[in-house]
């Protein structure tokens, strides 16, 4: 099973309702992680915008030929094209290991 991770990082209270549309476009699930960025003073001082350091992290799992419905979910709902609304990224997963009750259910 080849599988892509979908990482993305928005500003605090953000995550539920971006995990509920990829939940919708076909994400199994979601992990929602808590950080604090540290580009905040660099940003302030050369773009003289607001970030908010609190972040949150949404890591999902999705086979690689189902992911981009996913991708494209979580940009809309985290009107991600948007400048300074987070950041998506996905990379490929080796060594997966954890996952095993959905090789059962797909079998």
């Amino acid at each position: 099973m080849d599988v892509k991770c979908i990482v993305t990082i928005v500003e605090r209270g953000k995550a539920d309702k971006i995990v509920d549309k990829a939940k919708k476009a076909g994400a199994r699930g979601a992990t929602i992680l808590y950080g604090r960025g540290t580009g905040q003073s660099e940003a302030l001082e050369f773009f003289n915008i607001h970030i908010e350091a609190s972040k949150e992290i949404i890591l999902i799992l999705s086979e690689t030929d189902r992911y981009k419905p996913i991708y494209d979910a979580i940009v809309e709902a985290g009107r991600l094209n948007e400048p300074g609304t987070g950041i998506i990224f996905t990379f490929l997963v080796s060594e997966l290991l954890g996952l095993h009750h959905r090789e059962q259910m797909n079998s």
